[in-house]
């Protein structure tokens, strides 16, 4: 298809930006530009926005149902970290300059206005962000797509720090209104749960089953258009809101009971309330169940309305739709469809496996056995009685392949059964995807091997042909051209700026490798990222940074298998070094920022071992003039775009074996840090582009402590006991050296990498044992810092070969492996 030119409306509405700025805060919100506040105006520059966007929506709109040969991608994701909006749009867009001139009428500039917009809370960490990423890639590269999720009231939480400690307060990110959703609510469908399975026989005399005496809760979508970089096609995100069918019981509020006359309505309500509620207990559970069967019911149902509108008919959903399964919190997705086509649409089983089996791929995000997703059956056969019926027909008809394929091999049936038997029978949902998906991946070249080897082993031997990697990827519109102004510019005045698209381009860069001028900017360009960084941070924490120290962030979820515990005794150990005279070369500054789940006690004595460290060292007079230690709270996309690029150093340091991919190792790098790594998720392939000699990469392989594992060989109190060093810091924890008002506070942290007393093994991450490893490559980082030419040079060269990691290669590799979808405008 021939791509063709914006529509009349848009071209009007760019060239009379100023015009619809003025309705919307006359006639939107009732306001006149002398009065209006700087919020309203914000307002209505984001409805003047997405009147452009909306335009490029319904010409995306009228390409789904004029053209059937393009596949539809589906992305099914319990997160979608999408950040900010305005500036994105306006980038995107293309019409940065249209607005600024606009704003400076009104005495503001855009700078003025994009802090008021709130991130959207519809995420926490990388699984949330990749999705987001995926779907600008998908509208800048063309393809049509959807991305489906719920529409959380409060997100996660916003984070505190008080007296060290995380609070947890909701984040109430829609409480002055969200200027980018469209609310459909003559799209909404129902979702239903609990009931019971009830069989019957059909006119044809055939046994058929229906769902009755459920309770229904009506799903309401709100829409995101998500622009790509100059492109006429937009991506979908829908967002569905729960809604109670009768939200008012008039009868129950006249009798006095007013709970119960609100009680439908505050059942609906609790699906959206938060993501991810703690599952340490039942009622946690349940409701967790509960949302990923909501929004994967209603994106199903949605998918299927969409496809028979095109179609006409079911029989080749394959063809027009594939669902990719973000993990295996949509899983369910599979006995939905299965119920769909098999109990409403009327096809018989093997049509409706062959159909189910065809349109849905999995995507896994973990290498760890024990953070798989399954489900209590009894639970799940009490929520959702039919889809449970489904799950043992297709486990039933699945272990007899199995048992054909492995003769003898009762193994493989416990081993890949999708029911887990003990206690408490289970579902194990990963077992299910890898069952019922026409492909499996993983994110990363390393993951990937694990999961053929390992966690997945049985279903790699017995359908090889499913698996395949797909590292992740960020997208450099995002992570490069919004978060990096100053060297974004840089490098567009060097070679143009085609890597906007294209980030290959940035090979370029290495023309200038030699080049001391161009090598002084970049420089500069880190420089000004510091301190801006270090204005925030003083105005939100009263912190002063030295802007000349070296900036070493490690900034993610906080998680054991992350490792911010090496991160800290490591600031512990230099703290030891300059008490003792032993002054560094190089000045620090060590900046934390990440959640950690509420239910999760020993990530968040974590959180408060990095504050009170801080806090020893900060306020000593002799240590703070070299070392300085920052938790920044509440850490989202926005906070991501102000630290990120000014890190010198990035940590990257999980356990080897254990981070599928990160993203956040790309977008570290793409700034032009460089990084302190394992040998774990992409850091290897980043490895792979830049050399060993630019790239600081440290400790045991994944195959060691694998071995280590397996043999039992692994004696972390034997590290203890024979290294002065490691003893001084964990006797400081255990003596409550830096909390004296509860000496017995981080007890539990040395007693677990000692004695393993919160885990399955003793220092399960083996944070003691890459120690000394870690210690020592942060010398080598010292030591090349103070050398700024080579510091800057290799800045440069993990810049230059940072192209691999841009989400548009990543999703061009799901389209020609996985998806086989093709672009609006070829």
């Amino acid at each position: 298809m021939t791509r063709v030119p914006a529509t009349k409306r848009t071209q009007k509405s760019l060239e009379n930006l100023d015009e619809s700025f003025i309705h919307h805060l006359n006639h939107t919100l009732a306001e006149d530009s002398a009065s209006a506040t700087t919020l309203a105006k914000y307002f209505a520059l984001s409805y003047a926005i997405r009147d452009l966007i909306a335009d490029r929506w319904l010409h995306t709109k009228s390409i789904i149902f004029n053209r059937r040969d393009l596949r539809i991608v589906n992305y099914l994701s319990m997160e979608f970290l999408i950040g900010r909006l305005l500036y994105n749009n306006v980038l995107n867009l293309k019409i940065e300059k249209h607005v600024e001139e606009l704003l400076e009428k009104y005495g503001l500039r855009l700078e003025d206005l994009i802090p008021l917009e709130e991130d959207a809370a519809l995420g926490n960490g990388g699984l949330g962000r990749l999705a987001a990423c995926f779907l600008d890639s998908l509208a800048t590269l063309g393809y049509l797509s959807y991305g489906y999720t719920i529409r959380y009231q409060y997100g996660l939480f916003k984070q505190l720090i008080e007296n060290g400690y995380q609070k947890e307060e909701p984040d109430d990110w829609q409480k002055n209104g969200y200027p980018w959703e469209f609310p459909k609510p003559e799209e909404a469908v129902v979702v239903k749960f609990f009931g019971r399975s009830e069989v019957y026989t059909d006119e044809n005399g055939w046994l058929k089953f229906r769902w009755v005496d459920t309770y229904n809760v009506i799903a309401v979508p709100y829409d995101i258009y998500i622009t790509g970089y100059n492109s006429e096609i937009v991506s979908v995100l829908r967002l569905w809101q729960p809604k109670a069918i009768s939200e008012f019981n008039f009868a129950e509020f006249e009798k006095g009971n007013y709970e119960k006359a609100v009680a439908e309505k505050n059942f609906a309500e609790k699906i959206c309330k938060v993501l991810y509620p703690n599952d340490a207990f039942y009622q946690g559970r349940e409701l967790r169940l509960m949302q990923e069967h909501f929004f994967v019911s209603a994106a199903l149902q949605d998918i299927v309305r969409r496809h028979k509108k095109r179609y006409g008919t079911l029989d080749n959903l394959y063809e027009g739709e594939v669902i990719q399964l973000n993990d295996t919190h949509p899983a369910l997705a599979i006995p939905e469809l299965m119920r769909i086509l098999l109990d409403e649409e009327g096809y018989g089983w093997e049509k409706a496996w062959e159909i189910v089996s065809k349109t849905i791929a999995y995507t896994n995000h973990t290498v760890m056995p024990e953070a798989l997703e399954k489900w209590e059956a009894p639970l799940l056969q009490h929520m959702l009685p039919r889809h449970y019926q489904i799950i043992e027909e297709i486990n039933a008809r699945f272990l007899k392949d199995v048992a054909e394929k492995f003769p003898g091999n009762l193994q493989k049936i416990v081993n890949m059964s999708i029911f887990e038997e003990g206690h408490i029978k289970k579902v194990r949902m990963a077992n299910l995807c890898s069952v019922a998906s026409f492909s499996i991946n993983g994110v990363s070249q390393l993951h990937t091997e694990i999961l053929k080897q390992s966690v997945l082993k049985d279903f790699y031997e017995m359908y090889p042909e499913k698996f395949n990697n797909k590292t992740n990827g960020v997208t450099q519109r995002r992570w490069l051209l919004e978060s990096n102004p100053p060297l974004a510019r840089l490098i567009t005045e060097a070679i143009g700026d085609r890597w906007i698209t294209d980030l290959y381009e940035l090979r370029k860069l290495e023309m200038f490798l030699d080049d001391t001028s161009f090598l002084e900017r970049l420089g500069a360009v880190k420089r000004w990222n510091k301190e801006r960084l270090a204005k925030y941070i003083s105005e939100k924490l009263g912190i002063t940074l030295d802007v000349d120290s070296m900036f070493d962030i490690q900034v993610k979820r906080i998680h054991e298998y992350k490792r911010q515990l090496l991160n800290i005794l490591h600031v512990i150990h230099l703290y030891n070094e300059i008490r003792d005279g032993k002054l560094p070369e190089v000045p620090r500054t060590f900046i934390f920022a990440g959640k950690s789940a509420p239910g999760y006690r020993m990530a968040k004595l974590i959180i408060k071992l990095i504050n009170s460290v801080a806090k020893v060292v900060n306020e000593d007079p002799v240590v703070s003039k070299y070392i300085r230690v920052v938790f920044v709270p509440n850490y989202n996309v926005s906070l991501a775009q102000i630290i990120i690029p000014a890190a010198n150093v990035s940590e990257q340091i999980s356990t080897a074996g254990t981070e599928a991919s990160g993203t956040g190792n790309m977008k570290f790098m793409l700034n032009g840090a460089l990084t302190i790594g394992t040998l774990d998720g992409a850091n290897i392939e980043m490895l792979e582009e830049v050399g060993a000699e630019n790239i600081f990469i440290f400790g045991l392989k994944a195959d060691e402590i694998e071995e280590a594992k397996r043999k039992g060989k692994y004696n972390p109190f034997g590290i203890y006991m024979d290294n002065v060093k490691i003893r001084r810091i964990l006797d400081m924890i255990r003596t409550g050296y830096f909390n004296p008002d509860e000496p017995e506070l981080f007890v539990d942290i040395f007693e677990n990498l000692l004695y393993g007393k919160y885990a399955p093994m003793p220092d399960q991450y083996f944070v003691l044992a890459d120690f000394e490893s870690y210690a020592e490559t942060h010398k080598k980082i010292e030591k090349l810092y103070q050398n700024p030419v080579e510091w800057n040079k290799k800045s440069l060269l993990n810049i230059a070969r940072s192209g691999k990691f841009s989400s548009d290669r990543t999703i061009e590799e799901y389209i020609a492996d996985i998806w086989k979808s093709k672009k609006v405008y070829e």
